[in-house]
């Protein structure tokens, strides 16, 4: 892109290009941003270590009790379409849309702890997407090493928003199709891809209007936007375009019997979702100190202490 000059260190862009807490999954960190850091030794302290430990246990939990327990449900209730209720298979997208934000978002916490304790800082790659209230917020805050990724090396060379709405809407949407289509070469991801693009198209006006911005409760914005991505994790989860309308049609038409679906289980969702929204309110600064953050380790420590290891599932950013 021309930003950055050429690194001439060999060892130290060798260093850069194999940084193994980055290597496998991500976040996909930029030269600009590793390579200074790069340039001296780490430091590595105490703050460092805690940090990283921090950041660590708390991916940790993420996967291992959250997302891995989530995935016994939702594995369930999809790998038997045929005979799961609406109701079951609505709940199982709701737990799905959680358990594909904790597995991914799980894994890079941990990335981003082990270069901490390292002394290296990688990027924040998920900031509470399920709080957004617009489809482009959503985007700014999911995955956001890979969206920014996708902005800077396809959807700006491709012209971005410089040559009209048309030209915008028609770059949004090959970027977004891409994106699917790098997940995996199926119909499905193309979808997927898809329509992300077409409520993109939709809602860009009209999240820039005054109504919206200024009328519309922050709380109807947020649920709109969390439905929507709801719907089109449908098509990311289902294995086939067929299955994912089947999947669709049963949702609407029922029948909407008891999903069965373990108290537990939303309790774990609900204590995040509630945890984040605190976490973006003024009362943030509670959250952040040194007695809550060590109480919340302990606690996150012992949960993974009593899972069994017999729910473990592998990465779901592995397939990709």
């Amino acid at each position: 892109m021309g930003k950055i000059e050429y690194e001439p260190n060999f060892i130290r862009y060798a260093t850069f290009v194999a940084l193994f807490p980055q290597l496998i999954a991500g976040p996909i960190d930029r030269a600009s941003h590793l390579l200074p850091q790069l340039k001296a030794p780490p430091h590595i302290g105490v703050r460092n270590f805690t940090d990283g430990l921090g950041y660590f246990v708390v991916g940790l939990f993420k996967k291992v009790v959250i997302a891995d327990y989530l995935a016994l449900y939702v594995d369930k209730i999809y790998g038997d379409t045929i005979t799961a209720s609406g109701a079951a298979l609505a709940v199982a997208t709701f737990a799905y849309s959680w358990q594909i934000y904790f597995d991914f978002s799980g894994y890079t916490d941990m990335a981003r702890g082990v270069a901490k304790t390292m002394g290296y800082d990688l990027m924040l790659n998920f900031n509470n997407p399920y709080l957004a209230k617009s489809l482009g917020e959503f985007w700014q805050r999911w995955h956001i090493s890979l969206s920014t990724w996708f902005k800077d090396y396809l959807y700006i060379p491709l012209g971005g928003n410089r040559k009209g709405k048309f030209h915008t809407y028609l770059n949004m949407s090959i970027t977004m199709v891409v994106s699917g289509l790098w997940h995996g070469a199926a119909w499905t991801f193309v979808i997927w891809g898809a329509l992300h693009a077409l409520g993109r198209i939709i809602t860009r006006e009209l999240e820039q209007t005054s109504f919206y911005v200024k009328k519309v409760p922050d709380i109807v914005k947020l649920l709109i936007v969390f439905i929507f991505i709801n719907l089109t994790w449908i098509f990311f989860r289902s294995p086939t375009f067929a299955q994912a309308l089947y999947v669709i049609k049963k949702i609407i038409t029922g029948p909407y019997e008891n999903p069965q679906f373990p108290l537990v289980g939303l309790v774990l969702i609900f204590s995040v979702w509630l945890y984040q929204f605190v976490y973006e309110s003024k009362f943030r600064n509670i959250l952040e100190t040194r007695t809550v953050r060590i109480i919340g380790v302990v606690a996150m420590l012992i949960c993974i202490l009593i899972v069994s290891s017999d729910s473990a599932q592998p990465f779901i950013y592995q397939q990709f």
